[in-house]
């Protein structure tokens, strides 16, 4: 039998955590390989539909991560995406899926320590909560 690793869908902000990321990678910062990053122009754009699509195709978590609250490039929209992401947390409980699947992180563009060890914490906490119970795991 082979250890089960799960399988995490990131979206990071263009402007602040997708350059975190890129900054952890080129910096050789070890995290583990487990999240597959999509790179979107703010996370106030990012819809629910989004989150639940990833989630329901077999991702054991899906992680939000964008500009710290008053510096994001578009005004407000890390803080529409807080609203959001609660909302989308509240609906997951009701689904009965554990709101702990999903994470939003507020990382800035120099903070690549950061994001690797928020992708160890969340592979962890993953690993705890066992594979997704609506696919058993993304292939």
């Amino acid at each position: 039998m082979t250890e089960w690793d799960p399988k995490i869908v990131a979206f990071c902000c263009n402007w602040c955590s997708y350059a975190g990321a890129d900054l952890a990678g080129v910096s050789r910062m070890q995290y583990p390989p487990n999240a597959r990053v999509i790179r979107i122009m703010c996370t106030g754009r990012l819809e629910p539909e989004f989150i639940l699509r990833a989630l329901e195709l077999g991702a054991d978590g899906v992680l939000v991560a964008g500009c710290h609250i008053g510096c994001c490039h578009y005004i407000s929209g890390n803080e529409r995406a807080e609203v959001k992401i609660a909302m989308t947390a509240e609906l997951l409980d009701v689904l009965g899926m554990d709101k702990r699947r999903l994470r939003l992180e507020w990382i800035s563009a120099s903070e690549g320590r950061i994001f690797a060890d928020t992708m160890k914490d969340f592979v962890n906490q993953l690993k705890e909560l066992g594979p997704n119970p609506v696919k058993g795991g993304a292939k």
